[in-house]
């Protein structure tokens, strides 16, 4: 196993030292990264079967504007990003006020 010396080199210059290289890398890399897109499209039924309803509640839904669809000759799908997005955090109180 090979060693490395720090000659003159104090224990928090070196903390210094290190710390700083991390943020260099760390922002080089956020100014390349991407996250990735969900685009996916999906079928009635396995938008059902994703958000554990069955195809009349999300045929309501659809009416009601709480989830956008798309079609294709007489097919319909939805984009799985729209579905993600369509989700809304619940707090403690809506979770109560819901059970009602």
């Amino acid at each position: 196993m090979s060693q490395i010396q720090f000659i003159q080199t104090t224990p928090d210059q070196l903390q210094s030292q290190i710390t700083e290289s991390i943020k260099n890398e760390l922002s080089e890399f956020l100014l390349h990264f991407r996250p990735k897109q969900i685009d996916e499209y999906l079928t009635r039924q396995e938008v059902a079967n994703m958000l554990k309803i069955n195809l009349s509640t999300l045929h309501d839904w659809v009416k009601k504007g709480k989830l956008k669809s798309y079609g294709i000759g007489g097919r319909v799908y939805f984009l799985k990003s729209d579905i993600v997005n369509s989700l809304i955090l619940l707090t403690p109180k809506s979770i109560r006020h819901a059970k009602g």
